[in-house]
């Protein structure tokens, strides 16, 4: 889930996602039957051996969005420094660059194969035509095309969770108005299910027709997902168990015979209890107060982000997954202070805190600083290398 971009939605337009747990996120199941939602594969003969222990590419989302202020937009100086201590701090050999805006995702993703990282390229256009979103990923696509000739190791995501950014598959003209149909139960299953899977192949058609390297899609952990159109299965997991036996256990669901599973965002928020809340962390902001605050007495905790970091990446190492991108480097429309109610950096998934020089001028200039889940993956992904 684009979960920042859901927030900065909710703001513009002065209202808020209602809190949904990831299990009440679509309810798909009921209507069109269980075998449609990522149903447990039979065991072969693959899953039965002992996998292979370290992760094969070990990587951080990077997101190019406009920002809602021109001091948190995308710079291209800024995006290579970040790349810098992507590969050279955090011992990351691949990030995930995702966003909206062709010239952002193809300037950030040549400043990551300078630096010998690989490159993931997710493009992710919402709340426009459907047209629209696809010209963007041919686009995109392209680039990372001419990428791949020139002998970078590219991927490319056709997109990310499209019944909230694609219009037309759940009701409602806006992100926001979607996730509130969908908590309310205001759809039909069966439709739902059925666009879905059929704009997911039309855009499988256009990443194909322009792009010849491996090809997938972001997936959230309940959508109905034809993996036959893609080279691997990616999963955005936000899952939540108290041992690595449960999280294991869950993951065996998404596996499928002959497809890598990679792990295309993982991660939680900055407060204590923040794993619970699973990919629907980021809504514990009240953003009709002035300024916006934290709701409900929460308690500031890098501890609880760091462990749950360090655990999930060792069970994804455990499993010998094809990849794991930890959601996300920087989120500068989040920032740090020191008031709690204001800190709403709490309510970030980000491994480093933005800190403004001017606490209370969104316009201020900024830097970031490492929270300790930036050093608890640094050590991670040092210790889970294949």
């Amino acid at each position: 889930m684009r979960h920042e971009d859901m927030k900065v939605e909710g703001m513009h337009e002065g209202k808020k996602a209602e809190g949904i747990s990831r299990a009440r996120f679509l309810g798909l199941a009921g209507a069109v039957g269980a075998g449609a939602l990522l149903p447990a594969a039979p065991a072969t003969a693959r899953d039965r051996c002992p996998a292979p222990r370290g992760l094969r590419h070990r990587g951080v989302v990077y997101e190019v969005g406009a920002g809602e202020s021109p001091a948190t937009a995308w710079r291209a100086e800024r995006a290579r420094a970040d790349l810098r201590a992507i590969r050279d701090r955090l011992h990351a050999d691949t990030v995930k660059i995702t966003g909206d805006g062709v010239e952002r995702l193809t300037a950030t993703a040549e400043a990551a194969a300078e630096l010998g990282l690989r490159v993931w390229l997710e493009p992710t256009l919402g709340d426009v035509p459907a047209g629209d979103i696809l010209d963007h990923l041919a686009q995109t696509g392209r680039f990372a095309e001419r990428l791949r000739r020139q002998g970078v190791p590219v991927q490319l995501n056709v997109g990310c969770e499209f019944l909230l950014f694609v219009p037309g598959i759940v009701p409602g003209a806006t992100m926001v108005e979607r996730i509130e149909n969908l908590t309310k139960g205001a759809f039909d299953p069966v439709r739902v299910a059925r666009e879905l899977r059929r704009f997911t192949a039309r855009a499988a058609a256009v990443g194909r027709s322009v792009f010849h390297g491996p090809l997938s899609y972001a997936a959230a952990q309940d959508e109905d997902v034809d993996w036959d159109l893609f080279d691997l299965v990616c999963l955005d997991y936000y899952g939540d168990h108290p041992t690595a036996a449960g999280h294991v256990e869950e993951l065996r669901a998404y596996r499928r015979p002959g497809k890598p599973l990679a792990i295309s965002e993982f991660g939680t928020c900055t407060f204590k209890g923040a794993p619970s809340s699973g990919g629907m962390g980021w809504d514990v902001v009240d953003y009709t107060k002035d300024p916006p605050e934290i709701k409900g007495g929460l308690v500031r905790s890098e501890a609880t982000q760091a462990a749950y970091l360090t655990d999930v990446v060792g069970v994804f190492a455990s499993m010998g997954l094809y990849a794991a991108m930890a959601y996300t480097f920087v989120t500068p429309d989040a920032p740090h202070r020191a008031e709690p109610r204001l800190d709403l950096d709490m309510a970030s998934y980000s491994l480093v805190k933005t800190v403004r020089d001017r606490p209370a001028d969104p316009d201020s200039p900024w830097h970031w600083e490492p929270k300790q889940s930036f050093h608890a993956l640094a050590r991670a992904y040092a210790r889970h290398r294949r």
